[in-house]
């Protein structure tokens, strides 16, 4: 079993090299053949989030042990499983469901894992898909992917599941009103798909880069709207007829939040999931005046991965652009997203015979 681990936050993967572990109990042991690289990465990998005013989140204090293994989009053959996980699906392709939480708190009883607070997610908190092999406490968190191609089906375990998840908290959104997609990197082109997927008649994809948009446009964006101009929000909500009734920020940025905040009309809702960093600074009697809703929205459930995946596996959901590079570039990969190098995703290989 090989291995690019986190030993060091901003420093380059280590290749470890150690025997294939032996799952037991209800543990199924997949074989990795793609892993996608999430924005997210950069973070975790830095070793921080940005809270602005020069303040850090630092990842380790909050329960990150080094060295660790990252990727959270995982994809692989199971070949092999513990006496105890029934009906383990040996031999065949799954994509796995990484947000993992405790198992006993009301979030993770209630089937929210995602919102437990001391989340044991794969690729964060334990060893992830950027290895050879990567260890699942269950097979309730492996997901049929069908005749998907498995390089598109990989980045539908992050940045699928958290744009989808993200959207249905930004519903309603009447035939006549408008959803603002803000940034068109892998989350927001993904987004702007599984809008159009669920019945969202109107959205406008907005970014700086031309060819993000463009990328946009033909994922099925009704609208484009390149935000370095002046009266950025006047434009915006000209594009919408003054109907925006729903802002899905991708980015997470000082910018992206007040563009899209300025923005949205009177009674509507920005979703917040982009973890670029910064701070909000908001009037609080402007919130109930303009009846605004700021949600805040963390990747998404096993059920919520479930569902978006029927929807990929009938074939409603437009495939963003992805390209593939072997396993061993996972840190280079992630340097090029930081650098903003990527249109799209991209997911690592690893589909050897070892």
């Amino acid at each position: 079993m090989r291995s690019y681990q986190l030993t060091k936050p901003g420093q380059p993967f280590e290749a470890v090299d150690k025997p294939t572990p032996q799952p037991t109990g209800t543990q199924v042991l997949v074989k990795v053949t793609h892993a996608g690289v999430c924005h997210s990465d950069i973070h975790i990998s830095d070793g921080f989030f940005d809270l602005g005013g020069g303040k850090k989140l630092d990842i380790v204090e909050r329960g990150q042990k080094l060295p660790v293994t990252l990727g959270h989009e995982i994809l692989g053959e199971v070949v092999a499983a513990g006496p105890d996980a029934k009906d383990a699906p040996i031999g065949k392709t799954m994509l796995v469901h990484p947000w993992l939480g405790c198992g006993e708190c009301s979030a993770c009883l209630a089937e929210q894992e995602n919102h437990c607070p001391t989340m044991r997610a794969l690729g964060v908190y334990q060893d992830g898909g950027y290895s050879t092999h990567v260890m699942v406490r269950h097979p309730k968190y492996l997901v049929d992917i069908g005749d998907v191609d498995p390089a598109v089906a990989t980045p539908y375990a992050c940045s699928g599941v958290t744009v989808y998840s993200a959207l249905k908290k930004a519903l309603p959104i009447l035939d006549t009103e408008w959803l603002a997609i803000m940034g068109c990197g892998g989350l927001g082109l993904s987004a702007v798909a599984i809008a159009k997927a669920i019945g969202v008649k109107n959205v406008v994809a907005v970014d700086i880069d031309e060819a993000k948009l463009t990328a946009a446009k033909e994922i099925g964006a009704d609208a484009v709207f390149n935000s370095k101009t002046d009266n950025a929000v006047g434009e915006l909500q000209k594009i919408a007829g003054g109907e925006l009734k729903a802002v899905l920020d991708t980015v997470g940025g000082e910018a992206t939040s007040g563009l899209g905040i300025a923005a949205v009309r009177k009674g509507g809702r920005y979703v917040i999931v982009g973890l670029y960093g910064g701070e909000l600074t908001l009037p609080l009697p402007t919130i109930p005046m303009r009846a605004l809703s700021v949600i805040g929205s963390y990747v998404g459930s096993l059920g919520d991965l479930k569902e978006l995946m029927a929807l990929v596996r009938d074939g409603k959901v437009k495939p963003i652009p992805v390209a593939t590079r072997e396993l061993d570039q996972a840190y280079d990969t992630i340097q090029d997203l930081k650098n903003g190098k990527i249109v799209g995703r991209v997911v690592l290989t690893n589909e050897s015979d070892g």
